[in-house]
């Protein structure tokens, strides 16, 4: 089978994935404000963790909101698909994906074959993705890993702004008034469930669901969400690169000319 990398560039983080047929390699670095230089980066340390070279690269598919900057791909591919054909790779049996982005939350349906079948995405607002996190951990001035540990200590304090301004606010003024740490962490996270309940009940879950995105990565909020939600989650060792999967797993059925070739030694003599 030959070799192919798929390449994620997202808001917050860019993910490559070197596969031929099972995964020989892969990487995560944060995005940073040059896309095109994250997603060069990230393709040469996965090809370095696989051991091979650029040369040895078939085909390199690009996904994710920053695709369009690299230049060096053969197809770009909507996430939305990416995401159906990774996780159906890594769980067989997977009929609903549910991703939580840095920017975006989204709900996919899958059907036998892998193909999406319905989806529904909340990328109007930052309600319920990694950003909202990233801000409520700012407040309580805790780490995400932090978060996780300290909203299974205690029941949720209601928060009931969804918007991430707003929320803030809130949870300022829930410190103010002497809320613990711990209750207001719960709340963020039932806060989170709340919002993808209201995106599941437009594409319904059904099993088996698979939970990808960096959020996934953290054990705690998985679970906490799992039971606000009352489904039970697949979730894969390194979340956040299943669209990258998806991606390289939609190379090898991909044929025609390479280019790679060319394009890699243009940028790299630029």
């Amino acid at each position: 089978m030959k070799i192919t990398a798929g390449i994620d560039v997202g808001s917050t983080a860019t993910k490559a994935v070197i596969f031929d047929g099972s995964i020989l390699g892969w990487s995560v670095i944060p995005t940073g404000w040059n896309p095109k230089e994250a997603g060069t980066r990230v393709f040469n340390e996965a090809m370095e963790r696989a051991g091979i070279t650029w040369e040895q690269v078939d085909k390199i598919i690009g996904t994710g909101y920053g695709r369009i900057s690299l230049p060096f791909i053969d197809k770009k591919v909507t996430e939305i698909t990416c995401h159906a054909r990774g996780a159906k790779f890594l769980f067989p049996e997977t009929r609903t994906v549910i991703d939580i982005g840095g920017q975006d939350s989204k709900v996919i349906a899958v059907d036998d074959d892998g193909a999406v079948a319905d989806f529904v995405m909340n990328d109007k607002c930052a309600a319920g993705t990694g950003r909202f996190l990233q801000v409520m951990t700012g407040v309580l001035d805790i780490t995400l890993e932090e978060l996780g540990k300290l909203a299974a200590k205690e029941e949720p304090v209601p928060i009931n702004a969804m918007c991430t301004v707003f929320a803030e606010s809130e949870i300022i003024g829930l410190l103010a008034q002497g809320v613990s740490k711990e209750a207001i962490a719960s709340g963020i996270i039932d806060t989170i469930a709340k919002k993808l309940l209201s995106l599941t009940a437009r594409v319904p879950c059904i099993s088996e669901i698979t939970f990808s995105g960096g959020v996934a990565s953290n054990p705690e909020i998985c679970r906490i969400l799992s039971r606000g939600l009352r489904v039970r989650f697949n979730v894969p060792n390194e979340p956040q690169v299943v669209g990258a999967l998806g991606a390289a797993i939609i190379g090898q059925e991909i044929g025609g000319s390479n280019h790679t070739r060319r394009v890699l030694n243009e940028t790299r003599d630029t």
